[in-house]
């Protein structure tokens, strides 16, 4: 886990020139990636854990969900999609602000609601440049760049716990979160779109799936560590899953 995953997660503070569409659904699929990933650094911030430096990187990710965010408002021709990215819009700015914050536990349980909100507004306008796109490979990136934000749900709903947060829908929110990211790797393992190179990446991902599946029956404690290796070798990896796929359009 180094510099690699940081380079993929945020650019540079500047816009992205978004060159097609499905390099559309992937960045505008990335941002629902940064809500989860939001919370998980914020929980461990506020949890005084420094494992892959959280503070810093809740700092990269705000920017990057801004830019990402003003690209695809720029890039889009489509009054549907430009209503849809000013509803994302209206729910992060105030977000932004509280994640400027040092983190606390009385605000975290507002912020995953919210984080929650923006989560589903982002996956709207997604789904709107997958559809745009008019091709099976829009439909499979955002299939693919949905596996990223998952293995970041699933790191902080566990983040949260070890952070003693109180949360009923715990379980029923975790369940959600494995049982969409398994049933989209076995679709994604069918694609006629797969080349031996994302076959091999979905191999990845699989193994690394067993870990959380394997701690979600286990009682003993958590390790955030260990989560957050295990969540973020699954994101590299769907994530140059989901590059290879959108590569594939414009060969």
């Amino acid at each position: 886990m180094g510099l690699t995953t940081v380079s993929i997660l945020a650019t540079s503070a500047s816009a992205i020139e978004i060159t097609s569409p499905t390099h559309a659904v992937d960045i505008a699929g990335k941002q629902r990636m940064f809500t989860q990933r939001m919370l998980k650094d914020y929980a461990m911030v506020g949890m005084g854990n420094t494992f892959g430096k959280p503070g810093e990187d809740l700092k990269k990710i705000t920017g990057a969900f801004q830019d990402h965010m003003e690209s695809l408002a720029v890039y889009t021709k489509s009054d549907e999609v430009k209503k849809s990215i000013e509803k994302v819009k209206a729910f992060w700015i105030p977000l932004k602000q509280t994640l400027s914050e040092a983190p606390s536990k009385e605000k975290v349980e507002k912020l995953q609601v919210d984080l929650d909100v923006l989560l589903k507004a982002a996956d709207d306008t997604t789904k709107l440049f997958a559809k745009e796109s008019g091709k099976a490979s829009g439909e499979t990136v955002n299939k693919a760049g949905r596996q990223r934000m998952l293995s970041q749900r699933m790191a902080s709903l566990y983040m949260l716990k070890v952070w003693e947060v109180e949360d009923p829908q715990f379980k029923t929110k975790l369940d959600d979160a494995m049982k969409l990211f398994k049933t989209s790797l076995a679709e994604l393992e069918k694609s006629s779109l797969n080349t031996d190179e994302i076959k091999t990446l979905l191999a990845k991902v699989k193994r690394s799936f067993m870990f959380f599946e394997m701690m979600s029956k286990s009682k003993s404690k958590f390790v955030p560590t260990l989560i957050y290796k295990k969540s973020n070798d699954i994101l590299v990896n769907m994530n140059s899953a989901t590059q290879k796929y959108v590569a594939l359009e414009t060969k």
